[in-house]
């Protein structure tokens, strides 16, 4: 009798615990993957993430969202000096910056301008090509330049 009060204790106890660790591995499976970019559904998020990654100071998140080439690349290292020579209170507040779409403009299928301003620096309206490339989108900073 006592034998089987105590089998069946274990057995509650250890269902409690196994509950309990699945429900902690499934918790930290769904933490360590939320973090992780997922390509852009359109131009919008592209550009959106972009920005958000930059004010953050997260530079590679930033460049998941990037068009790979050197002249992006050689700008985008550029902007990454730029935001580390930065003051704390001024790296703080960008991050607590909101991103304001002003003009969201699609020039044809693949190429989208995005006009935004954060709140950070209300007078900067820069406008981002976001473009696509092989299904993804992504920015594309050379724009920058030519606007």
């Amino acid at each position: 009798q006592s034998l089987r009060f105590y089998l069946q204790a274990f057995l509650i106890l250890g269902m409690k615990y196994l509950s309990l660790l699945f429900i902690t591995i499934i918790t930290a499976a769904a933490c360590s993957t939320s973090n992780q970019p997922v390509p852009a559904e359109n131009a919008t998020d592209a550009g959106r993430e972009f920005v958000r990654a930059v004010l953050d100071g997260n530079f590679d998140r930033a460049s998941f969202y990037l068009l790979q080439d050197s002249t992006n690349q050689l700008l985008f290292n550029q902007q990454k000096e730029n935001y580390k020579k930065m003051k704390d209170v001024e790296r703080r507040d960008y991050k607590d910056a909101s991103i304001r779409p002003v003009g969201i403009v699609p020039q044809n299928d693949s190429i989208t301008i995005f006009r935004y301003y954060h709140s950070a620096n209300a007078k900067d309206t820069t406008p981002l090509r976001i473009v696509r490339k092989d299904g993804q989108w992504l920015v594309d900073l050379k724009s920058v330049i030519k606007m």
